[in-house]
């Protein structure tokens, strides 16, 4: 029977953490240990952690700030088990997750894996409309844990497990913040290692409450997509582009009606099209036309958050030099 550690950085959240730990007791595999790692927090989770002294074997640690990247490190150095899991904070865990790992990696054995997040029956309509963007064919082509990749899949770190061999080979994550898993992942199968989705081993993933914070977290990512190129050669891909394509479509689109009404039209067409697709999709999914309508709502704007944060990133540093971009990431800067 083999052990897991699961590593949860946490910043400020401890609500979340309280929902996530009660979720993990609820586990019908029990043989893991957690380790919940304060990354400079002001509003710690040290009274939420010690609630569960007694049903979970937990260890709470407290750190200066350095971002998630480095925090998933030092728990990886610190955990015991053979098998080390990454949940973020804001995760619920399904009762049977670490049954289905198990199994999974007893009959096919990954040195890495992924799984795919969902929404919960007690998220709001706009939790589920978010959910629903971030994993929609139409906006992510499913690079966020579906069955179908657009290129080679990459695990990411919101539910991620690795063996004790790759982070002893690897020395886990090299960036702290934007994009620190996807270079995780690239440098994984780099070294040669196995990586695999299992689709059973989904998460339940709160994501954000309001458009506003949805913004600012796509708009992050949009940015951090550009920050990979520095690490990264040959990481950029054209259809890594597409959100900056699709709002700078949005926004000159209006402007060929002076110049050609056909032009003007297909616009229409494939703006209508984009709405109508995500709006019947969630719908079924959901079972709601009410998240269908929001869905239509946070696929645009997930796409053009990305989209912004992807130019003004582009054209914010450009020509930064590489080698000075990683060291101010090894040292935990801000970015």
């Amino acid at each position: 029977m083999r052990k897991y550690s699961v590593i949860i950085p946490v910043y400020n959240r401890p609500d979340e953490v309280d929902e996530l730990l009660a979720s993990l007791c609820e586990q019908t595999y029990k043989h893991f240990d957690v380790l919940v790692i304060e990354d400079g927090s002001t509003k710690d989770c040290k009274a939420e952690v010690a609630k569960y002294q007694d049903q979970l074997d937990i260890t709470y640690y407290s750190k200066p700030n350095e971002g998630q990247g480095f925090t998933r490190n030092f728990g990886f150095a610190r955990a015991t088990g053979e098998y080390l899991i990454v949940f973020d904070s804001d995760a619920l865990v399904p009762a049977h997750y670490f049954e289905v790992v198990e199994k999974h990696l007893n009959t096919e054995w990954l040195d890495v894996y992924g799984g795919p997040d969902a929404a919960h029956d007690s998220f709001t309509p706009m939790q589920k409309a978010i959910s629903y963007s971030m994993t929609s064919p139409f906006t992510t082509g499913g690079i966020r844990g579906g069955k179908k990749q657009l290129g080679k899949y990459e695990p990411r770190s919101f539910n991620m497990g690795i063996s004790r061999e790759v982070f002893e080979r690897t020395n886990g994550y090299v960036i702290t913040r934007m994009g620190e898993d996807v270079e995780f992942s690239q440098r994984i199968r780099k070294e040669g290692f196995k990586i695999g989705l299992i689709p059973e081993a989904y998460i339940y993933h709160k994501r954000r409450t309001t458009l506003k914070q949805f913004w600012k977290q796509l708009h992050f990512f949009g940015r951090a997509r550009i920050n990979l190129t520095r690490w990264l050669d040959g990481s950029m891909k054209l259809f890594h582009a597409f959100p900056a394509f699709f709002l700078l479509g949005l926004i000159f689109w209006p402007l060929t009606c002076f110049v050609s009404l056909p032009l003007f039209g297909l616009g229409a067409i494939l703006i209508s099209v984009f709405a109508l697709g995500n709006l019947i999709d969630s719908t079924l999914k959901n079972k709601s036309l009410y998240i269908g309508l929001l869905s239509v709502v946070t696929s645009f704007t997930q796409l053009m958050a990305y989209g912004a944060g992807f130019i003004q990133e582009g054209l914010k540093r450009p020509f930064e030099d590489t080698e000075a971009s990683r060291i101010k990431q090894r040292a935990g800067e801000k970015v």
